[in-house]
């Protein structure tokens, strides 16, 4: 059973409130790297963990256990306490003023039951549970005993990983710990342009182009399907493949599957030339890696492209090998030519015309983080899928068998061509999984 947007509750909220760190921490200003402020990140990224009911913290408030460790561990993460600042040239710099993070406490009439079995995006009455503030954070009560934290967070500030080890030295805090285990390291100037800057590398994924041909998904009367991806239908595409590619990662067959089944749905002109974007992790690119501790943003956002005919007509191998040699090229080098490029082209925002982006959470550990009430019943993005993008969700079913879940939105006439190419894909022994059980596809015709 899912979650439907019929469930209602109501929500009481407390004065907004700001939490400065715990101890006095140093006034400076700490410029961000030139991989940070590309104009692509300069935008709040809204996160939510639910969880249930611990009968072991019984006695304990979340929201004055969050509350007092998000200040702990604020005083080791000062420069998040401190405000943002455009800079000549379009820089981005931090002033760490320590005025704190906006933090909201709330108590639903709701309990975690209420969400669906399986808590899997997109959640009901959301609005209610993310309060729209930028840089803000907050704890809701359920009545279950069980409760959310949500926050927004701005990217330009970090990645996902970054955010996780934030996330996680609060944890560590509020179970008890004096100091988080990883010591926050800024260092932003190991991203940063070099003294000369110059582009040494192709960056198709800044290309200034007109979208003139692409057939429009409008933004409303879309419909969401969440993709799973077991064990069975990774098998299922990997016997699909050429010999030679079948020690592939499962993010790249998967992103090949999900490219192609897409294309097809929208049904673009054949001629018409369709990108994919995906972050593609620099941490250990670089010589030597980033220091551990490092929470900055450290990816870059290659671009495969093909013409939608080739992509439609050729098998999932041509797919595959695109993402495989564009992921090969992010090297060390190529994540400094983006920083020198970022200082040369007025840190341009990546094309996003004719393109769909993708961004796998499923290792970041999100819905491990610990309070002190055990991980994560989910952590995650709380939209996790529009138009032209989608996230890659850890999953679980009733077997306690790890998946992949895939969110899709698109529109009515375009999910049921998506629906029936992905299931052609992943077929087992010429049988068509038709059964809502059995299938890899949930199906949720809502508007949303």
């Amino acid at each position: 059973m899912a979650p439907t947007n019929a469930v209602t509750f109501k929500v009481t909220r407390q004065n907004p409130e700001l939490i400065p760190p715990a101890k006095p921490t140093p006034h400076e200003f700490k410029p961000l790297s030139d991989i940070d402020d590309q104009d692509g990140l300069r935008f709040q990224l809204p996160v939510i963990q639910f969880y249930r009911k611990n009968p072991t913290m019984d006695g304990k408030d979340p929201v004055k256990v969050i509350r007092d460790a998000v200040a702990r561990a604020l005083v080791f993460y000062y420069p998040f306490a401190g405000r943002l600042r455009e800079m000549a040239g379009r820089k981005m710099v931090v002033e760490c003023t320590g005025e704190g993070i906006l933090f909201i406490e709330a108590d639903a009439d709701a309990t975690l039951q209420q969400f669906g079995d399986t808590l899997q995006p997109p959640f009901p009455c959301l609005e209610e549970l993310l309060y729209d503030v930028p840089g803000s954070g907050g704890v809701t009560r359920l009545k279950c005993g069980g409760f959310i934290f949500a926050l927004r967070f701005n990217h330009t500030m970090c990645d996902g990983f970054g955010l996780v080890q934030f996330m996680s030295a609060v944890a560590e805090l509020a179970r008890g710990a004096e100091i988080p285990s990883v010591p926050p390291v800024w260092k932003r100037e190991l991203l940063s342009a070099r003294d000369q800057p110059h582009v040494s590398c192709t960056h198709l994924e800044y290309d200034d182009i007109l979208d003139t041909n692409e057939t429009p998904i409008p933004p409303d009367n879309l419909v969401q399907n969440n993709i799973f991806f077991w064990s069975t239908e990774i098998s299922t595409l990997r016997r699909r493949l050429s010999p030679h590619l079948r020690r592939c990662t499962t993010f790249e067959l998967l992103t090949a599957c999900i490219w192609r089944c897409r294309t097809i749905a929208i049904c673009p002109d054949p001629n018409q030339e369709v990108r994919i974007i995906f972050p593609a992790n620099g941490r250990r690119l670089s010589n030597p890696p980033l220091p551990t501790g490092y929470y900055g943003n450290a990816f870059a956002l290659p671009v495969a492209i093909a013409t939608a005919r080739n992509l439609c007509k050729q098998p999932l191998d041509f797919a595959l090998e695109l993402m495989i040699k564009t992921k090969s090229k992010v090297t060390e080098e190529y994540i400094k030519s983006v920083a020198d490029l970022m200082v040369l082209r007025g840190r341009p925002h990546y094309t996003v015309a004719q393109t769909f982006i993708v961004s796998d959470v499923t290792h970041l550990g999100i819905g491990d983080v610990d309070y002190g009430w055990g991980k994560a019943a989910y952590g995650g993005p709380e939209d996790v899928a529009h138009g032209h993008m989608s996230y890659y969700i850890p999953v679980n079913n009733n077997k306690g068998e790890r998946g992949i879940m895939v969110p899709v939105r698109l529109p009515a006439n375009g999910m049921e061509v998506f629906v029936k190419e992905f299931e052609i894909m992943v077929k087992r022994d010429d049988t068509m999984m038709t059964s809502t059980r059995e299938s890899s596809i949930f199906l949720d015709h809502a508007k949303l």
